[in-house]
């Protein structure tokens, strides 16, 4: 009796602890065969399970708690409580974000709270399990601060720290460091490196090595670090500038940081930090005080003219010396533009006054203000530049001059002078052979590079767009069937889709003006109709069409805004409702219209208001098909950052070059773009916007053609505005923004 009331108790603790191992076999958490491997270490089955071993102790329960709010975050970004995270765009995303964020950091915490001691005492291994617990906190915080995190990103990062949460705990994080040299590993270490600064010192040194302009970026990580000056001393030579910012900022751990490193440049550089009256205007020189070709002191005197100034700066530009380059190309663009917006201020000004600023340039200051102003640059600006330009090139021809700007940029010029009607003008003093070299140079070459480059190709397509001499238009026809025959024999992909399309480019511009034409442009192009965007493609599953309006916080911003919104105002088939943020505009009659505009409050407010729209957009799953953007050109690239797939048309306020006309397509594949050649004009834009809501209440199909014709008998007798209304281009005449799409469609992309 005394033995069986022993035995029994045993026997039931024996049948827990095989319950509670069979249970453990069953909760193993299957992984992707490359999940959480260390070289040749296995884990062990206790870093797999998924239920505790033991309950968590109250001294680490604070930890969980913080991260478990974190995971509550996540889970309710999409505005559900409901174990998801919800990418309402892409529901893959969606349930890949789900697993790796919700499910697998939510194993981790486990995880970590099963950890074996492996050698240590308990006091060190509680210590190291909150190290552990804070680097996931950290990791969830980055996440839900991430107002567009990338998938692939976050999946590596938290398969990261997975990993590197067993090496750490199997004393073995050097390892691991060493196969795993990587962003995933240097954003996950900074909690888990604090024991091991030989590990540490390692990586950073490493990451250095791989990319030394983004390690340099997160140098206050390692600012009073031996290995910073290495660091330091390789970005200054790949971007001077940014060592620049850090040689004149006010934190002095990063300012220290740069005059520490015994490096002859970033000594320079510093140098021009400490000793210049004007650094911002002196560093572009820092080739030639690097070399000791100038003094400080001499480039201060160069730089308090600014006519002196930019001459010096064109001086550098040819010269092309490598050492400083994006300095000086940067700030020859900005001085430039200076002048451009100076004289587009001066338009109603007499010629004596508005073109002051360029009285003593030569012809090459001049070809550059132009090409480099393309962006804003106002018909009238242009003309006038150009016009002065020709003046002071006599003697010379034009190819001379293109000479002694070794061809730079001769494409875009040759595209603006087409766009301005001054191409034949500028011909003109160059010799028939000379010519036919020019424009033979214009079309060839366009196959080098890799597939991605498409500058020089698309200034090409969109110059055919306004050259309408015949004679020429047979030439080059001719140039790029000899270019496309070349390619062909040469096996080269990219040549042959570019000169294949330029082909089809020069055919069908002569017959877009018309729905026939433009159908038949779009078949061979293999693109969707290229003059219109059909209504069922701009409305949602309830049958609402969404438009989002980007306004900026300067006085023009305020007074677009105004303009806008009072132009509703008075209109019975539309309703205004306002927030703190922004205004809403629904139609009341007609098909339904939705316009969402952030308001312009003062800078750096706009930028609140506009992510406070955007985020109720996300929230309430509304995706905008239209997209506006009402600012000047240096605004842009906030409203570009913006765009998504679902985006269908994109009215661009400014100037729609490449580089915008690429990002648009980058992040809107499908999206039909309105742009200017030069600044956007409200007086131009909002008959174009009210064109536009008319097909939409009606439910009707937008035709650019039918609309275009429309604002040509609109802008007829209004005569400065129909030259403003001239430098807008449709979308079906857009040749630039039809030849990426149709190359990207062709290459695959």
């Amino acid at each position: 009796m005394y033995y069986s009331r022993k035995i029994i108790p045993f026997i039931f603790f024996l049948l827990f602890l095989l319950s509670f191992a069979a249970r453990a076999q069953q909760h193993i958490v299957k992984r992707p065969p490359n999940y959480g491997r260390l070289g040749s270490l296995a884990k062990p089955d206790y870093y797999a399970i998924d239920t505790l071993i033991e309950p968590i102790p109250f001294r680490r329960q604070f930890f969980h708690d913080k991260i478990n709010k974190e995971l509550e975050k996540a889970d309710k970004a999409d505005g559900i409580k409901d174990s998801a995270i919800t990418f309402f765009w892409d529901t893959t995303q969606s349930d890949r974000m789900t697993r790796v964020i919700l499910k697998t950091v939510n194993h981790m915490q486990i995880m970590v709270e099963n950890m074996p001691l492996n050698g240590r005492d308990s006091f060190d291994h509680s210590q190291d399990k909150i190290r552990y617990l804070n680097a996931l906190w950290e990791l969830l915080r980055a996440y839900n601060g991430n107002p567009r995190p990338n998938p692939d990103f976050y999946e590596n990062l938290v398969n990261n720290m997975d990993s590197m949460l067993v090496a750490c705990n199997e004393n073995k994080l050097k390892d691991f460091a060493i196969q795993n040299t990587n962003i995933y590993t240097l954003d996950n270490g900074h909690n888990l490196f604090e024991n091991h600064p030989d590990v540490r010192a390692y990586v950073y040194t490493e990451m250095g090595k791989q990319d030394p302009i983004m390690m340099v970026k997160r140098l206050i990580e390692f600012h009073s670090d031996t290995f910073a000056g290495p660091i330091i001393a390789a970005a200054a030579k790949l971007q001077p500038e940014l060592i620049f910012n850090y040689a004149t900022a006010t934190n002095y751990r990063l300012r220290d940081a740069v005059h520490r490193t015994h490096d002859d440049l970033v000594q320079a550089i510093a140098l021009i930090a400490d000793s210049s009256k004007a650094p911002v205007k002196a560093i572009p020189f820092l080739c030639q005080i690097y070399k000791k070709q100038m003094t400080v002191q001499e480039v201060d005197s160069i730089a308090a003219q600014p006519a002196s100034l930019y001459r010096h700066l064109v001086g550098l530009k040819i010269e092309n010396d490598p050492v400083g380059k994006p300095i000086y190309a940067k700030e020859l663009d900005y001085r430039g533009m200076k002048m451009v917006r100076e004289m587009n201020d001066l338009h109603e000004e007499k010629d004596t006054v508005r073109f002051k600023c360029i009285d003593s340039l030569p012809p090459e200051d001049l070809y550059y203000i132009m090409v480099n102003g393309q962006d804003e640059i106002y018909t009238s600006t242009f003309l006038g530049t150009f016009k002065r330009m020709m003046e002071r090139l006599q003697p010379r021809s034009g190819n001379q001059l293109l000479d002694t700007l070794h061809y730079d940029k001769f494409r875009t010029f040759i595209k603006m002078c087409a766009g301005y009607n001054t191409l034949s003008e500028f011909l003109q003093t160059i010799s028939d052979t000379g010519r036919n070299q020019l424009m033979s140079s214009f079309i060839t070459g366009l196959e080098n590079g890799n597939d991605s480059d498409l500058e020089d190709a698309v200034d090409v397509a969109d110059a055919f767009g306004s050259i309408n001499d015949s004679a020429l238009n047979v030439f080059l026809e001719a140039r790029v069937k000899e270019s496309y025959e070349r390619s062909y024999s040469g096996n080269s992909k990219k040549g042959v889709v570019i000169y294949g399309l330029l082909a089809t480019l020069l055919e069908s511009n002569r017959s877009t003006g018309n729905d026939t034409g433009s159908a038949v442009a779009s078949v061979k192009l293999q693109l969707p109709p290229i003059n219109k965007v059909l209504y069922h493609d701009l409305v949602n599953d309830s049958g609402i069409v969404y438009q989002q309006v980007f306004f900026f916080g300067d006085e023009d911003g305020k007074n677009s805004y105004e303009s806008f919104v009072g132009g509703f105002k008075s209109n019975p088939a539309w309703k205004i409702e306002d927030t703190t943020f922004w205004t809403t505009i629904s139609s009341i009659s007609g098909h339904k219209v939705v316009i969402y505009t952030n308001k312009p409050l003062l800078e750096p407010d706009d930028e609140v208001a506009q992510d406070s729209l955007c985020n109720f957009l996300s929230r309430t799953h509304i995706v905008p098909s239209i997209i506006i953007h009402r600012g000047h050109s240096y605004h842009l690239p906030q409203t570009l950052a913006r765009l998504t797939p679902a985006n269908k048309i994109v009215i661009l306020g400014s100037c729609g070059g490449y580089h915008n006309l690429a990002v648009v397509l980058d992040k809107a594949p499908d999206a039909h773009i309105v742009s200017s050649k030069q600044t956007g004009v409200e007086a131009v834009n909002e008959p174009i916007i009210g064109a536009l809501n008319k097909r939409l209440l009606d439910g009707t199909d937008i035709n650019w053609i039918d609309i275009w014709s429309e604002l040509n008998l609109y802008f007829a007798d209004k005569d400065e505005l129909r030259e403003k209304f001239s430098d807008y281009v449709p979308p079906y005449k857009n040749l630039g923004a039809i030849f990426i799409k149709a190359y990207r469609r062709k290459m695959g992309k």
